[in-house]
């Protein structure tokens, strides 16, 4: 396009980009009716709303209602701060969805979600999930009476499902998804620390 500069990346960060475009597509030709159908279940939002309910039911069945409150709180504050950084950050860097990428599209990249925004880096479905996974299984260690290994397993195992579906239906690179895991790590860890001081500081 006239009177626009084209951007040119360090060689570094071509090479980086261009690993992260062959590992999405290596991940995404493994397809089938079967494993499409799982990954479009994983990838959308909307039905996991009644996990999430649950898991704050249990939250004051097992904590008590002054603690399950506030680490339900720092749940929700984490998911907010998660998809306003996440926003800020794809609006910045400005990198491309893999479906919105002609070289990627070209590279026959295997598309089963409509679009979705233009910007994809980094995978908010992917800091989301992971954080809330990191987020929760602390809440519920602020009961000594267990560590709620069998929850952690469940939900870190689901969240990385989530995570890697988003490669899966054409949404994100790899590398989206990988610092949206490190990203949503840190903050649910951050949120949950938060939540842990304000209980012994303020609950008996």
């Amino acid at each position: 396009m006239e009177g626009v500069a084209e951007i040119s990346l360090p060689a570094w960060l071509e090479r980086l980009d261009s690993i992260d475009r062959d590992i999405t597509l290596a991940i995404n030709a493994w397809h089938n009716p079967a494993t499409d159908a799982l990954w479009q279940f994983m990838s959308q939002v909307r039905i996991w709303y009644a996990m999430y309910l649950l898991i704050i039911v249990f939250f004051f069945i097992r904590l008590g209602w002054k603690r399950a409150l506030v680490v339900t709180v720092s749940c929700i504050l984490f998911v907010a701060a998660s998809d306003q950084f996440a926003n800020l950050v794809k609006h910045t860097v400005c990198r491309l969805r893999p479906m919105e990428d002609g070289d990627m599209l070209a590279r026959c990249l295997h598309v089963l979600e409509g679009y979705g925004g233009l910007y994809g880096f980094f995978s908010a479905h992917a800091a989301n999930c992971l954080g809330f996974a990191v987020c929760t299984t602390k809440g519920f260690r602020n009961d000594s009476r267990s560590r709620y290994r069998g929850y952690a397993l469940f939900i870190f195992i689901w969240a990385l499902m989530v995570g890697v579906s988003r490669v899966f239906v054409g949404k994100h690179y790899a590398g989206d998804v990988l610092v949206g895991f490190i990203v949503g790590a840190l903050l649910g860890w951050a949120f949950a620390k938060l939540a842990q001081l304000c209980i012994k500081r303020f609950i008996r």
